[in-house]
């Protein structure tokens, strides 16, 4: 299947990451095949989401509308994620660089499909459920929200989007068990839309709806902006990031020990009168 590159946006290295590049191609009318490669496991760092929004960018104001599939050239992983100590000692980085990301994929004016080649972890998976519709055109990989392992809570505009997306058993599953759902898996709880052989079957998923031309009465993005406007708001407002959550977290927990050790006191000092 012939394509043609429209453009490359590099992603500039850093001392824990190498870099790599976003390239464009059409491989079929009207579709623009978004593939991006960050060694290792095309973490979503400050230089990534950097590089999809101009991507994102020389689409919309560059390209007649169409669709937007994105995936990645490293087979074992479509994302694996943050870098959670990079997220973390970069001021502001939710608030000015991850969430606008989300915010531009869930709000953009034409169709968007994640193509999951491999993995799909944590940052991974919350990137993907912002597009509209997500293909595992992998043989292996697994999606899954992993923070229960690592012990990192959700924020509220991380956890909105499947609340939208998902039902509630399989929020539960993904969430609280941090179930890892190969392909089939996948498809049944609602996580993706289509399984199938990589490209071929989100060009078919494509055929299939007509996503070519939603895009073209230009309403689409305000028809996205309405239906996730829930998540929308979190995404733009104010909210507490991971390590502010821990910090109320052993609090709670502080008050609760010490509420505790009085009650049991007062057991003892019961029993000896």
């Amino acid at each position: 299947m012939a394509s043609n590159e429209l453009f490359t946006i590099p992603i500039p290295g850093t001392e824990a990451h190498p870099g790599g590049a976003i390239v464009c191609t059409t491989p079929a009318p009207q579709v623009y095949l978004l593939t991006w490669s960050s060694p290792t496991d095309n973490r979503l760092t400050p230089a990534f989401n950097t590089a999809l929004m101009t991507a994102l960018d020389a689409i919309e104001f560059g390209q007649a509308p169409g669709v937007v599939v994105t995936t990645s050239a490293i087979a074992k992983f479509y994302s694996n994620g943050l870098d959670l100590q990079l997220a973390l000692s970069t001021p502001g980085f939710l608030e000015t660089s991850l969430y606008p990301l989300f915010r531009r994929l869930l709000t953009y004016p034409m169709p968007t499909v994640a193509l999951l080649n491999g993995h799909a972890f944590a940052g991974g998976i919350m990137l993907a459920m912002h597009h509209d519709y997500r293909v595992f055109g992998a043989a292996k990989g697994y999606a899954c929200v992993n923070e229960l392992e690592f012990g990192v809570p959700l924020t509220p505009p991380m956890s909105a989007i499947f609340r939208l997306k998902l039902a509630p058993a399989a929020y539960r599953e993904l969430v609280l068990e941090a179930r890892r759902y190969g392909a089939r898996d996948a498809l049944a709880a609602g996580l993706v839309d289509a399984v199938g052989d990589g490209l071929p079957a989100a060009l078919e998923l494509i055929r299939a709806r007509g996503l070519a031309a939603k895009g073209t009465s230009g309403v689409y993005g305000l028809l996205k902006a309405e239906m996730y406007r829930e998540s929308i708001a979190l995404l733009d407002g104010p909210s507490a990031n991971p390590a502010e959550t821990r910090d109320v977290e052993v609090k709670r927990k502080a008050a609760g020990a010490k509420r505790y050790k009085e009650w049991k006191n007062a057991q003892v000092t019961g029993a000896k009168l």
